[in-house]
C-alpha cells in the first residue's frame, strides 16, 4: 500500500459527504454517501493516526478548515475496524457499505477475504484506486477474468468492477514527459530502471522521438557509472553477487508468503476445528496451505 491513499480517498469522501448538505446533489449519490465507511487495514488505520497526530504540517487550507470544525480525516459514518474479528464481522453485513481494504494488488491481506465474500455478488462494486502487476490476482480481476481462485476456491466475478488511475502512486507515461520537459537544461541520458518491460521500451521510444535524449533500460545485475557528465556501462555483478540478489528477492517473496499464512491463521484461529466447521472447509484450507507451499517450493527452485 502506497503510503497516503488511504488518507487521499478519505479526504475526497469526506468532501462528497460535506455535499450531500446541498439539495441539488442528485439523490442516488446522497445515499451512496450516506453509507458507513470502514477503513479495514491495519497498516492505513496506523497511517491515518500518524496523519491526525501531525495535522501541524497540513497545508494552510486544511488547517482553516480543521478549525471550522471540518477534521478531513473524520466524518459520519467512518469507522476503523483494527481487530481480525472486526473485519471477519464485514462479511456479515447485509446493508449498504464502502470497504477501504489492503493490500493493493490483493495479493495477501484482508483484501483477499472481502473479495472472496463479494467478488461473486453482482450487487457490489470492487474498485481499484492503485497499479496492478502483472501476475498478482488484481491485475486478473481489472483484465476481465470471470473467475479467479482464492483460498483454493474457484470464486466466480459477478461485481460490477471499476478502476479509477488518480490514486495511483505511479506516474503514467504522460506525468513521465511532462517531467522530461519540465526540466530547464536537458539530461544527457535517461536511465529507466522501473515498470513492465513493453511499458519501458514504449516510453524509450518515445522519449527520443519527442527529446533526443539518449535512454537506456539497464539489464539485470548491471552496473552503471553516473557523474562527471558522463553515462556508462561500467561493468555486470559477479555471477554471486547476482546471485545474493536473487536470494533476496526469494526471502522478500517467501516473507510476503508468510505473511499471508499469518492472516489466514488470526482470521481463522478458533473456528478450524470447532463441531459446526464442515470437512469441506477443513479441506479448502488444507488445499490453500497445499498451494503456499507448492509457491515456496517454486521460488526456490
Amino acid at each position: 500500500m502506497q503510503f497516503g491513499r488511504t488518507q487521499e480517498i478519505l479526504y475526497e469522501l469526506n468532501k462528497i459527504k460535506e455535499n450531500t448538505k446541498d439539495d441539488t446533489f442528485i439523490n442516488k449519490y446522497r445515499l451512496l454517501m450516506e453509507t458507513p465507511v470502514y477503513v479495514d487495514s491495519p497498516l492505513a488505520i496506523s497511517a491515518t493516526e500518524i496523519f491526525k497526530e501531525n495535522e501541524d504540517l497540513f497545508d494552510e487550507d486544511i488547517q482553516k478548515e480543521i478549525e471550522k470544525g471540518d477534521n478531513p480525516l473524520e466524518f459520519d459514518g467512518l469507522r476503523f475496524t483494527r481487530t481480525a474479528e472486526e473485519s471477519k464481522a464485514l462479511n456479515e453485513i447485509d446493508t449498504p457499505c464502502v470497504i477501504i481494504s489492503a493490500s493493493g494488488m490483493c495479493d495477501v491481506g484482508r483484501i483477499k477475504h472481502h473479495l472472496k465474500h463479494n467478488l461473486w455478488n453482482s450487487k457490489n462494486t470492487i474498485l481499484f484506486v492503485g497499479y496492478q502487476a502483472p501476475g498478482t490476482l488484481g491485475r486478473k480481476i481489472v483484465e476481465g477474468a470471470k473467475k479467479v481462485k482464492i483460498f483454493g476456491e474457484e470464486i466466480a466475478v459477478n461485481a460490477r468492477i471499476e478502476y479509477i488511475e488518480g490514486f495511483s502512486g505511479h506516474a503514467d507515461q504522460e506525468w513521465l514527459l511532462n517531467f522530461v520537459y519540465s526540466f530547464f537544461q536537458k539530461p544527457k541520458q535517461i536511465i529507466l530502471v522501473h515498470g513492465e518491460k513493453d511499458s519501458q521500451t514504449e516510453l524509450k521510444e518515445k522519449i527520443l522521438e519527442e527529446t533526443k535524449i539518449p535512454v537506456t533500460i539497464p539489464k539485470y545485475g548491471e552496473i552503471y557509472h553516473v557523474g562527471d557528465n558522463k553515462v556508462y556501462l561500467e561493468g555486470r555483478l559477479e555471477l554471486e553477487s547476482v546471485k545474493r540478489l536473487q536470494r533476496i528477492e526469494i526471502i522478500n517473496k517467501v516473507k510476503m508468503l508468510r505473511d499471508e499464512i499469518a492472516d489466514m491463521e488470526e482470521l481463522l484461529k478458533g473456528e478450524i476445528l470447532t463441531e459446526d466447521t464442515s470437512e469441506d472447509e477443513i479441506n479448502r484450507i488444507n488445499l490453500r496451505l497445499k498451494e503456499i507451499e507448492q509457491l515456496i517450493v517454486d521460488i526456490i527452485e
